[in-house]
């Protein structure tokens, strides 16, 4: 019996953060909706297609933003919510499909290889569709080709709330006519890169030698030929085990105030040793960055036996920051990075006071889960938002450990 034809599909959700903020409120219905840091200083997570319309995209500084769109509305964003919503949708595709990979908070790829026998792909992925439309209230779009890198640049074509099929044998024809910016991986540098060699759509990357792009553009090069030519053949994986959790800030105004910064270190570390004791995870590395007010940025890590402890973590997270903070000159921004993340609880020696640490570590969090996460902090941290608003858009809250499992 013959193999049967490989066919994949990409969901992506539309533009997921401002589409659950409007199920909270449907005072945001059809209006520009910019999701991000209220500050100038801050950036735009997301934003609605009508702020689009004025140029307003993710990423963006929003002092840049609110130039574009004066008259949008800006929030800020919720992190948790946006993580039960995209739960809703992982558990729907879960329940209808037997193998797929979640890539992102809003993004998922589909393998439906063999169901053109049985109910067909296209009906499979358009009940799906319909089917989390209907359970979470959310729009979503997909694409469905031969690969991975096809279906999403198909999704893309199909948005908002559409989908595209590209048959097999079509994908040359249907990439030829698109920007080298469509290729997933594509970012500004490269973009310059490619139009340096006078490559701005992707039937030019297809009629070029693969020698000549490797030649150029090395390992990168020959990666861009392929996906020219519609060829990915990376498969569906249905597990991503998250390695580090990571928060930053950026000030409003530049500051070389050391003991804040000590402090907000200090409730950031706290913070994310919490996340990681909620996620049943330990960490080996622990990471800091500066970025200086001329954006020169510098970083430097350490590892360390396998931990959770607030105490340990935050007192490498400081030891960091002294052996980094040379320059003495104005900082922009501050990170905290804990990686190497493997399952498993704080490894302790038999000594009353690790055990009364680890008892006291756990009645806090019982607190925090229960009251939220700044129920319970150290003093030092109680003024570290005085310092400045985070350019993250959840208010520099650190991000939940959420490892694409298969539930």
């Amino acid at each position: 019996m013959s193999k049967p034809e490989r066919i994949i599909s990409h969901m992506d959700l539309d533009s997921f953060f401002v589409s659950v903020e409007r199920l909270r409120n449907r005072a945001f219905v059809g209006k520009p909706l910019i999701i991000g840091g209220n500050s100038d200083r801050g950036v735009v997570a997301s934003c609605s297609y009508e702020a689009r319309a004025f140029g307003v995209h993710s990423a963006m500084p929003m002092k840049q933003a609110k130039l574009l769109c004066p008259e949008a509305i800006v929030i800020q964003g919720d992190s948790h919510l946006y993580s039960e919503h995209s739960q809703l949708v992982t558990q729907v595709i879960a329940d209808s499909v037997p193998l797929y990979e979640k890539s992102s908070i809003d993004e998922f790829y589909i393998d439906l290889s063999g169901m053109d026998r049985f109910f067909g792909c296209w009906k499979v992925a358009m009940n799906l569709k319909e089917r989390i439309q209907k359970e979470t209230g959310l729009p979503i779009s997909f694409g469905v080709s031969s690969n991975k890198t096809v279906s999403k640049i198909a999704t893309g074509t199909a948005k908002p709330a559409g989908q595209r099929q590209v048959a097999s044998g079509d994908e040359k024809p249907f990439l030829a006519p698109l920007s080298v910016r469509k290729i997933p991986g594509v970012g500004s540098e490269t973009y310059k890169s490619l139009r340096l060699l006078g490559i701005q759509y992707i039937r030019t990357l297809q009629d070029m030698p693969r020698e000549l792009l490797f030649k150029t553009l090395q390992k990168t090069g020959l990666d861009l030929w392929e996906k020219a030519q519609g060829i990915d053949h990376r498969p569906i994986v249905p597990f991503h085990e998250r390695k580090s959790i990571s928060t930053e800030r950026t000030f409003q105004r530049d500051t070389i105030d050391v003991v804040k910064l000590r402090n907000l270190l200090t409730a950031m570390a706290e913070n994310l040793a919490f996340q990681l004791r909620r996620g049943n995870k330990v960490c080996a590395c622990v990471s800091v960055k500066i970025r200086y007010s001329d954006f020169n940025t510098h970083s430097r890590q350490h590892k360390i036996p396998y931990t959770n402890s607030d105490q340990i973590l935050i007192q490498n997270t400081l030891a960091l920051f002294e052996a980094l903070y040379q320059r003495r000159m104005l900082i922009r921004l501050i990170g905290v990075r804990f990686s190497d993340l493997v399952e498993g609880g704080a490894q302790l020696a038999l000594f009353d006071q690790e055990t009364q640490m680890l008892a006291l570590y756990q009645a806090m969090d019982r607190i925090r889960l229960r009251y939220g996460e700044q129920a319970v902090k150290r003093a030092v941290g109680l003024d570290a938002k005085s310092i400045g608003r985070g350019d993250n858009p959840f208010d520099g809250s650190p991000p939940q450990l959420l490892a694409n499992r298969r539930h």
